[in-house]
């Protein structure tokens, strides 16, 4: 913990010679009720004096949301705070405003969004792993660590992925196959490796671990490119047991359900979620869409490196364009007080990093949806601000499809599938929607007129109606 440690609190309140007990004293007692542990309240309390320090001579109750975010991130900019910490500090906040001083501004801040912000990515996040070298990745995984034999042959794929260009998740997932191939062959060489191993393999997880379609085809083509761009004896011929592949509807609300969830989310998550439905990206893509793929003078978002690598411009929604202006002017300011303390980077692709040393700390590049807190490489010691934890809005819409009672499981990509039907049922070409969603092939986009009200189609009339 970095700054002034404040002196150990008395766990039971002590009262002062009217008996009266002191404000702390009874901060003390909301924190013993909410069941904070005993060896975290003296942090709490640190926080929260830090923030009355930084919006005084405000009173609690008179506090405003700008000046509650306001402090979160800029206390979290000074003492660059990990997660945990930067979650603390949020919820002594929210104690002291909600619990002790019931300040009415308080109560709209979206607090479970800025617990949520400041989450880090985890290490093998495809955002981080892109910066590290494949086969730096794999031998820094202790997955892989252990397994010596296949270590070599597991470095020669990552490089080989990543030389080609494939996404970063698809490396991840390709060399993990092919780790759980190898450790299933158990063969001494890997020029010993054969098509049996394969077919044995796949039969393995069809028959024995009952997998789903789509996971056998994945591990599927993770050993086609082994054995052909890799092991260069290419398989042919292929004869195993498949996993059935059962025809899936997607998941789409109504458009009175879609309204409903919407309003059950607020702040940043409410602004994602929209934008998700308005224009029917995909989780990730909203996730990392930076500032200058908003096109407000064409009225288009243009969504760089979607699924296999492709680029694809969507409309800009007209209803979303003051708010998505209001949250940048906010972001604006955030950046702008990094780059005056010396900070204020972002993760460039290598290319464009080298090419242009100093646009990690341009504007225009910065995430829309950025972290609430800075970032530290552990290894690089470079400080940056990367974008929000997917997690936080995933968790967010699930919980709002529960509070507005869709009977439908409700995610993020059901946004998207919406989006889809939707247009079909206002009667917009399919393809259209396919390069809209960016679909290579327009059988995937046929999926969505299977759960469509298509116009000109006699409704099916149940029987059971005319008993």
């Amino acid at each position: 913990m970095r700054g002034r440690q404040p002196p150990p609190r008395p766990q039971q309140p002590a009262r002062r010679e009217t008996g009266a007990p002191t404000g702390w004293d009874r901060y003390l007692a909301v924190l013993e009720r909410e069941r904070i542990p005993a060896n975290q309240r003296r942090y709490y309390v640190q926080r929260a004096e830090a923030f009355i320090d930084a919006v005084k001579p405000t009173r609690m109750r008179e506090v405003t949301p700008d000046q509650i975010t306001a402090f979160f991130q800029s206390y979290a900019r000074q003492r660059r705070l990990n997660a945990w910490q930067f979650r603390q500090t949020v919820d002594a906040v929210q104690l002291l405003l909600v619990d002790l001083s019931g300040s009415p501004s308080a109560r709209d801040v979206d607090w479970d969004y800025w617990k949520s912000a400041g989450a880090d990515l985890a290490p093998d996040h495809p955002t981080l792993a892109a910066e590290q070298s494949p086969q730096g990745r794999v031998q820094s995984s202790p997955r892989y660590a252990a397994s010596t034999k296949a270590l070599p042959l597991l470095k020669t794929l990552a490089r080989t992925l990543r030389a080609k260009r494939y996404a970063i998740r698809t490396e991840q997932t390709y060399v993990d196959w092919c780790h759980r191939f190898l450790l299933f062959a158990d063969k001494p060489d890997d020029r010993m490796l054969d098509q049996g191993d394969v077919e044995r393999f796949l039969a393995h997880l069809a028959a024995d671990r009952k997998v789903a379609a789509a996971t056998q085809r994945q591990a599927l083509n993770a050993l086609v490119f082994l054995f052909r761009e890799v092991l260069e004896r290419p398989l042919e011929d292929m004869r195993f047991a498949r996993a059935k592949r059962p025809a899936r509807v997607p998941v789409v609300l109504t458009r009175e359900e879609v309204r409903t969830l919407l309003e059950s989310l607020e702040g940043v998550y409410a602004l994602m979620a929209r934008l998700m439905y308005g224009t029917g990206m995909r989780l990730m893509e909203c996730i990392r869409l930076r500032v200058a793929d908003v096109d407000f003078g064409n009225g288009l978002i243009v969504i760089r490196d979607g699924k296999g690598g492709k680029d694809r411009v969507v409309p800009l929604p007209a209803r979303l364009v003051e708010p998505l202006r209001a949250h940048l002017k906010q972001i604006e300011q955030l950046h702008d007080a990094d780059v005056a303390a010396g900070l204020g980077e972002v993760f460039l692709p290598d290319a464009l990093a080298r090419k242009y040393p100093s646009a990690a700390r341009e504007w225009i590049w910065q995430y829309v949806f950025p972290s609430a807190k800075l970032s530290t490489d552990p290894k690089s010691g470079r400080v940056r601000r990367h974008h929000l934890n997917e997690s936080g809005l995933q968790r967010a819409v699930k919980r709002a499809g529960g509070s507005a009672k869709i009977q439908k499981r409700v995610n993020s990509h059901a946004l998207r599938h919406s989006f889809a039907t939707h247009l079909l049922e206002a009667g917009y070409d399919i393809r259209t929607v396919q390069g809209l969603l960016g679909h290579a092939d327009v059988s995937t986009t046929m999926i969505y007129t299977h759960v469509m009200n298509r116009p000109g189609v006699v409704p099916v009339k149940s029987p059971v109606d005319d008993l």
